[in-house]
């Protein structure tokens, strides 16, 4: 019988109690056992069955007066007698942070508060007779009523490990989801000190020489820099997607999305599913699938699309990159291109130097899952990088898309994409020159700016033509490698080639000298060539020479 999906299901008993399917990650409790570490920070990228796994934990680990062993004994952890006699012997904690997303302190707080008030109520068994003596009673209830201040609430961890490792004579295990989602949130809504200074004193209170913590393990998306949150936590191990630790256990293998698709009746769909979903890395371990969007794929009866949606991050990635320096934007268009880009990573990240600091974006952009890794990472040494799939790139059209519409009315980019294709250069001319003129948020151009910058610009530009024509850059076609090609799906349509000129500050030209010598290039390299023989009879040349903000456009129809 086939098994519903998961999707927004993240609570481990729940799924096995009703019989959803489950991709069987329960080696990672075998894993963690023979690790060293007394605390585990373990960053993934969003949407890669973080929530699950630890909740999985829990009720592997979990003291209870019910009976949980049953969830494992069709799993693959079972298997193994040393890690079977561990489950259900130790007093948890759990806590998500996976939904304090503010714009303000306030509420930031007020969130943590009702966390914490939850977990001291699901341990309210220690208020149970002559347990705790009176001022820790006292204590217990003003964090189950909020009341509490920052001090209070941020000592409140450290002792309700203390106190629940008294009652239950036995080491805590400390779980904690998303520990960085409110990091993001402040870092937008300007109370990122305020929050690192909390958190900083909530985590190293009861992570730091704690004689009563069994093992602690925090998931999120990335690592926070050690002096800003892990400030001298020397029991803190971190494994992030550049280490071997851990590879396998977020995220899905191709075989693991095999098995679902068999059960589903669209085992056909794999290599598709696969083209669109997979392609990320950690440490070793390649073409690992985005959980979240195979699952809503599957839902969707194998339908391709980009389900891989978070509106808050995507608009600071967004933001980040729109405002970044000319090599960033180059690079972005040399990812959607295919190709790699050689980055130096940062071991841990600090929100406030995203703007001064391109490795800090980069690190951000790799950990987060808008890029993955080409190849086996080794410490110390620069990675390559690359778009993982073809779900992620659709992202990057669609944010490039975003730019060009909103900083030229949407009629108006609608036509100078329709007078284009259409051949009607002198409006496509006018809108172009417009935009160049007045976008000066989106792709700020300097006097001097490389002819990469404007190679990516218009490659954006060109998004918004995907569905009737395939954009080609830097390809072979005739005697040497043109700028751009739009290669229409329809061979009776317009066929066009574009070259790009640029004049620099210092050099001894002009836009004329250098959109002629453009036009040159077209016809002397034979660029129009390739769609010749691709049977595109109408073929346009454009030429295109730039001095910061100034265009020179010419044209000539090849018929």
């Amino acid at each position: 019988m086939r098994k519903r999906l998961p999707i927004g299901i993240s609570d481990f008993k729940k799924i096995i109690d009703e019989n959803y399917a489950y991709v069987d990650k329960t080696d990672l409790i075998e894993e963690l056992v023979e690790t060293s570490a007394q605390v585990a920070l373990i960053p993934r990228p969003r949407r890669f069955g973080k929530t699950l796994n630890l909740s999985m934990l829990r009720y592997f680990f979990e003291k209870s007066t019910e009976d949980t062993s049953y969830l494992f004994a069709k799993l693959k952890i079972w298997k193994n007698a040393a890690c079977r006699s561990l489950q259900g012997q130790y007093p948890v904690i759990f806590l998500t942070f996976k939904d304090i997303k503010y714009s303000s302190w306030d509420h930031t707080f007020k969130h943590f508060r009702q966390i914490l008030a939850e977990e001291f109520v699901r341990h309210k068994y220690l208020l149970d007779g002559d347990f705790l003596d009176e001022s820790e009673k006292i204590f217990y209830k003003e964090i189950v009523q909020k009341e509490e201040d920052a001090v209070q609430c941020a000592t409140s961890l450290r002792l309700l490990i203390q106190w629940m490792h008294r009652y239950h004579q036995q080491q805590v295990i400390l779980l904690i989801d998303e520990y960085d989602a409110p990091v993001h949130a402040a870092y937008t809504g300007s109370y990122y000190d305020v929050l690192i200074e909390f958190l900083r004193n909530l985590l190293s209170g009861c992570l730091k020489d704690n004689s009563h913590l069994q093992l602690g393990v925090l998931t999120g998306i990335l690592r926070i820099a050690k002096e800003s949150i892990f400030s001298g936590l020397n029991n803190v191990i971190t494994f992030t997607i550049l280490d071997e630790a851990f590879s396998d256990k977020f995220g899905w293998l191709e075989s693991e999305v095999g098995g679902l698709l068999k059960q589903c009746d669209l085992a056909d769909q794999l290599p598709l599913i696969s083209q669109w979903y997979d392609g990320y890395r950690i440490g070793s371990c390649k073409g690992l699938h985005n959980p979240w969007s195979v699952l809503n794929c599957i839902a969707k009866q194998g339908l391709l699309a980009p389900y891989w949606v978070n509106t808050s991050d995507n608009a600071l990635v967004k933001h980040l990159i729109a405002q970044g320096p000319d090599d960033l934007k180059a690079d972005v268009e040399e990812l959607l291109k295919g190709g790699t880009v050689e980055k130096s990573i940062e071991e841990g990240l600090v929100f406030p130097q995203l703007k001064q600091n391109l490795n800090t974006l980069w690190s951000l952009l790799l950990y987060s899952g808008y890029l993955t890794l080409d190849a086996t990472p080794s410490y110390g040494t620069p990675v390559r990088l690359k778009i993982p799939n073809l779900e992620v790139g659709e992202l990057y059209k669609t944010m490039i898309l975003e730019w060009f519409t909103n900083s030229i009315h949407e009629h108006n980019y609608r036509l100078l994409l329709s007078s284009l294709i259409q051949g009607d250069i002198d409006t496509f001319s006018q809108i172009f020159q417009e935009f160049m003129a007045t976008s000066v948020s989106i792709f700020d151009v300097p006097e001097d700016a490389s002819e990469k910058i404007y190679h990516a610009f218009v490659l954006g530009m060109l998004v918004g033509l995907k569905g009737s024509y395939e954009v080609k850059s830097n390809r072979e076609s005739g005697f040497g490698r043109y700028d751009v090609m739009l290669l229409p799906k329809n061979p009776d349509h317009l066929g066009i080639v574009m070259e790009f000129k640029k004049v620099g500050r210092f050099e001894n030209s002009d836009l004329e000298t250098a959109v002629q010598s453009a036009f040159q290039q077209i016809e002397d390299k034979k660029y129009t060539a390739e769609l010749s023989a691709r049977g595109v009879k109408r073929i346009l040349s454009l030429a295109f020479a730039f001095k910061g903000k100034q265009v020179l456009i010419k044209h000539k129809f090849n018929v």
